[in-house]
């Protein structure tokens, strides 16, 4: 009977150590993804930033070595388009939340009683997932061209000066950043929204809450979430865009972000170290922004 008991506790103490090895066996492909694809090219991009031009080589030949140096001079050199690449970042996410927060309640709180037309909008909202960044950005090249429809229209009636340009300019670019970050910011939105308890919308106007209040102190606490995921999917990739401001598409010179700078030392210039020196300092900029941000939102969950 003392050894049954026994036996019986020593099972029970073995079943958490068998556990925790089939939750192991189970997490390891991801580890070992994650180690293959994000933690060795993080670690060769940081050895590559530190990189310094041999001695006898030619352009695009580097040593290694600890050279600091080279991300005092990038941020010397590119200053303005660091600056650039978060403050654009911004503006989009900004206008991406003022337009996708009406669209996304609206479909998620309002569109409850007509299902066929929540369906439909969602699907309007996820279509231009299924066309190429490229080409959407392309076509708005169109049609904010100096040629456009839209441009001359603008200009005839006395809207935009003769002489004035729209690609080419922050405002392009901005816009460019909206529109096609718009998605990244309505679904999430939607998907908090959509699960909200319109109760609480309804007790708050019996304890003679006008609108604006029951907005402000029910319905955002409550969508919070979905905001902070929102701007988080929309931020973080638009810092980091280079298609929307390439003069290729809707940028000019003057409106060149971090990518662009980049994606010139990387594939034009050869100069590896400036272009790892920056990508490491877009991705710890970011990491600080997001982190302080969130903290600030009381979500920290979602880190």
């Amino acid at each position: 009977m003392a050894f049954a008991a026994f036996a019986t506790a020593e099972a029970q103490a073995e079943a958490p150590k068998r556990r925790s090895r089939i939750a192991l066996f189970l997490l390891l492909p991801g580890i070992l993804y994650l180690i293959l694809f994000f933690l060795t090219p993080l670690i060769s991009l940081l050895l590559t930033s530190l990189q310094a031009p041999a001695e006898f080589g030619d352009i695009g030949v580097y040593d290694y070595a600890f050279n600091w140096q080279n991300y005092v001079d990038v941020v010397q050199q590119y200053l303005p388009h660091i600056a650039r690449s978060f403050g654009y970042a911004l503006a989009a996410t900004v206008f991406a939340l003022l337009f996708s927060y009406p669209l996304a309640y609206f479909i998620g709180v309002k569109a409850r009683r007509w299902p066929l037309l929540q369906s439909l909008m969602l699907v309007l909202v996820i279509a231009p997932f299924f066309i190429s960044f490229l080409l959407r950005t392309l076509a708005w090249k169109q049609l904010l061209s100096d040629e456009s429809f839209i441009i001359t229209s603008l200009k005839a009636l006395s809207l935009m000066a003769p002489d004035a340009h729209f690609t080419g300019t922050p405002f392009a670019v901005i816009f460019g950043l909206t529109y096609n970050f718009i998605p990244f910011m309505t679904l999430p939105l939607y998907t908090t929204l959509e699960r909200l308890d319109t109760r609480y919308l309804e007790a708050g106007s019996d304890l003679y809450a006008g609108p604006f209040a029951v907005f402000r102190k029910i319905t955002i606490p409550l969508s919070m979430p979905g905001i902070v995921a929102g701007t988080l999917l929309t931020f973080i990739p638009a810092a980091g865009d280079y298609v929307n401001a390439s003069r290729d598409f809707l940028g000019g010179p003057d409106t060149q972000m971090m990518g662009n700078v980049i994606e010139a030392n990387f594939l034009v210039l050869l100069n590896y170290p400036a272009a790892a020196a920056l990508s490491i300092i877009l991705m710890a900029a970011i990491l600080v922004l997001v982190g302080i941000y969130v903290k600030r939102s009381g979500t920290e969950d979602l880190l």
